[in-house]
């Protein structure tokens, strides 16, 4: 290995370390069901967010115990009802915090806080105001799942979003659509992995392979026709599980799926490495993303998807992650296809670019698979 590749391999791999720390997006899960005045429910934060909002480590040993967790209620209750408002047409509803739980997701544990609050008469609409970590991680996103008069409603929350006004009485079917195409581009821009994945097919679009040697192809063309083949096949695999998985035709364990999403990156990363499919990418594009599909589903299950309206905010949803993913490419690919000739493309973005992301893959696939 030259020195500038060297350079190169350890600029990337501490440019993506946060990303190793963070590896899936930061979300809360807020689920809130009307029934009359009262607005009754939970927040779940993942520990590593209630540790950036209040910080749970005390004795500062890298570990948080159950016993921190329980000195820490307090601070925690104290946080939400800071940073999360109810209000109906009569003003503010009063929030109280009852006693935390921890449940186990995927991407590690969470803090599970059940709340209630009182309203001064059953509200027509509500308004959530949601600002859990809006100093320590603007990123930070909250997913609403909202239950009032048999009628399930979902949000995406926070960042530079105004408060939320959601009507419960006549609830806007586009408003729904509106809401699930924003998940589903919020998802695959903060789905780090997803977009790996496809960068790893993505960046050998623009070359060819001669002789054991990459070379610049000639013509757009050709790179036009790699491109439309490796996201058409994404984008048709991914469809076809998250689908069958949202009619709850088949389900696979999300711990399963998350660590195979993980050894997929490494597998179209180390592709590049070591070239073995370089005319069919799109046939690892197809195989992988049916599983892909699954990971994109387990968000759609924890929004939960609202009774009578499966197929309108699947399809909403859908859309969303083509429009983002197709916003990834159309900014990305360009700039590859203008630098494909050059020797720091071929002889450092693809071998090093690529065993930066496979390596990075690698710590996920760790700690997926190990429950970290």
């Amino acid at each position: 290995m030259n020195g500038p590749a060297k350079w190169l391999l350890r600029l990337l791999l501490c440019a993506m370390t946060p990303l190793a720390q963070a590896h899936i997006a930061s979300n809360g899960f807020l689920s809130l069901r009307v029934d009359s005045a009262r607005v009754s429910g939970a927040l779940e934060l993942a520990i590593r967010d209630g540790e950036l909002a209040v910080g749970l480590d005390r004795d500062h040993d890298g570990q948080i115990t159950w016993g921190e967790l329980r000195d820490s209620q307090a601070l925690l209750a104290a946080y939400l009802q800071r940073h999360l408002r109810l209000a109906g047409a009569d003003g503010a509803c009063s929030i109280s915090v009852g006693a935390l739980q921890v449940n186990e997701r995927v991407d590690g544990n969470y803090i599970w806080l059940p709340l209630v609050a009182e309203c001064a008469s059953a509200p027509r609409r509500l308004t959530i105001d949601y600002r859990i970590l809006e100093e320590a991680d603007p990123s930070h996103r909250g997913l609403l799942t909202l239950s009032a008069l048999g009628v399930t409603q979902s949000a995406v929350l926070g960042g530079t979003e105004a408060p939320r006004i959601l009507q419960l009485d006549h609830p806007s079917r586009w408003t729904a659509f509106v809401e699930y195409l924003r998940a589903g581009i919020w998802h695959i821009w903060s789905g780090i992995d997803h977009l790996l994945f496809l960068l790893s097919l993505l960046l050998p679009a623009v070359l060819t392979r001669r002789q054991g040697r990459w070379e610049a192809v000639p013509m757009a063309a050709p790179a036009l026709l790699n491109i439309l083949k490796v996201v058409t096949a994404f984008t048709l695999a991914h469809s076809i599980t998250l689908s069958l998985a949202a009619f709850d035709v088949i389900r696979l364990p999300a711990r399963l799926t998350e660590s195979v999403i993980a050894a997929s990156i490494i597998v179209a990363a180390l592709n590049n490495v070591f070239p073995r499919v370089t005319e069919g990418r799109w046939r690892i594009a197809f195989a992988f993303g049916l599983l892909h599909g699954f990971g994109f589903a387990s968000v759609l299950a924890d929004m939960g998807l609202p009774q009578g309206a499966r197929l309108v905010s699947l399809v909403a949803f859908n859309l969303g992650v083509e429009a983002g993913q197709l916003a990834v490419v159309l900014a990305v690919m360009p700039i590859a296809y203008l630098l494909r000739a050059t020797v720091f493309y071929r002889r450092a973005v693809m071998p090093w670019g690529s065993s930066a992301i496979a390596a990075l893959a690698l710590v996920w696939f760790v700690q997926r698979a190990g429950g970290g």
